[in-house]
């Protein structure tokens, strides 16, 4: 994310995100479960891994959900949001995980290039970033900090809302599920149009990743806007990315 991104997350919406999070996301546990149950499976049992985490502030759900599953983790998460960092940097005490967790306020350029994590998580960030071009350039940065053959979980919200008004008018009542009043239906609706700028489809999504070096993405959660993909960094020497194997 960048720093103009992270200018939404102030300490106001910080504090209301693990709870409103939920709300816009109908399967919030569901997708970072099997988040981690993916890069489990597309790792393999190699016992330890060192894994890059991008937008890790808020709930640190997906760092919480990997650490349960698997022991010999350990996670490096970066977010320009200082605030959203100090509810993750809670979170993760909380469950016990200080010790195999390193947070850092700021963005990928503080990482290392050629770091070679063993895998990447970036879960929410894509569709806050204004077009495509800030789009590609953080995923060609995040390709830079990975191995090749490194599996990336990407999840966002993908797709034009105000070309899909009925799932629109399904996500408004997922507030009004939770108690929201009409008029406060309306401003959440209305912030979203005007606060977000999600890839167009799902095969726009798959040549930002293929224009940075990984593979074809393959999806395996969606809800409403929203869909979750597993990636892979392309190994050097084998060809044009959009010609790889769908495969974990």
């Amino acid at each position: 994310m960048s720093e103009h991104a992270a200018d939404k997350f102030d300490d106001v919406r910080a504090s209301e995100y693990a709870r409103q999070s939920r709300i816009a996301l109908a399967g919030y546990e569901a997708c970072h479960q099997l988040s981690a149950c993916m890069l489990s499976a597309a790792l393999g049992p190699i016992g330890t891994a060192r894994i890059l985490v991008v937008g890790a502030g808020g709930t640190a759900g997906e760092i919480v959900a990997a650490a349960r599953l698997e022991a010999g983790w350990t996670f490096l998460g970066v977010d320009p949001s200082d605030s959203m960092l100090g509810f993750a940097r809670a979170a993760i005490a909380e469950n016990g995980l200080s010790e195999r967790v390193e947070l850092r306020h700021g963005d990928l350029t503080g990482v290392t290039p050629e770091t070679g994590f063993d895998a990447a998580v970036m879960i929410g960030v894509l569709h806050h970033l204004p077009g495509d071009a800030a789009k590609r350039h953080l995923l060609d940065e995040l390709a830079k900090r990975v191995r090749e053959g490194a599996p990336l979980i990407l999840a966002g919200n993908c797709g034009s809302y105000r070309d899909n008004p009925l799932f629109m008018e399904a996500w408004a009542n997922r507030w009004r599920m939770h108690g929201a009043e009409p008029d406060d239906v309306r401003i959440k609706m209305n912030t979203i149009l005007r606060g977000a700028d999600p890839p167009p489809s799902e095969e726009a999504v798959a040549r930002l990743l293929t224009d940075v070096g990984f593979e074809h993405p393959r999806r395996f959660f969606t809800s409403l806007f929203w869909s979750a993909w597993l990636s892979r960094r392309r190994r050097e020497g084998l060809g044009d990315s959009r010609q790889a194997m769908r495969v974990p």
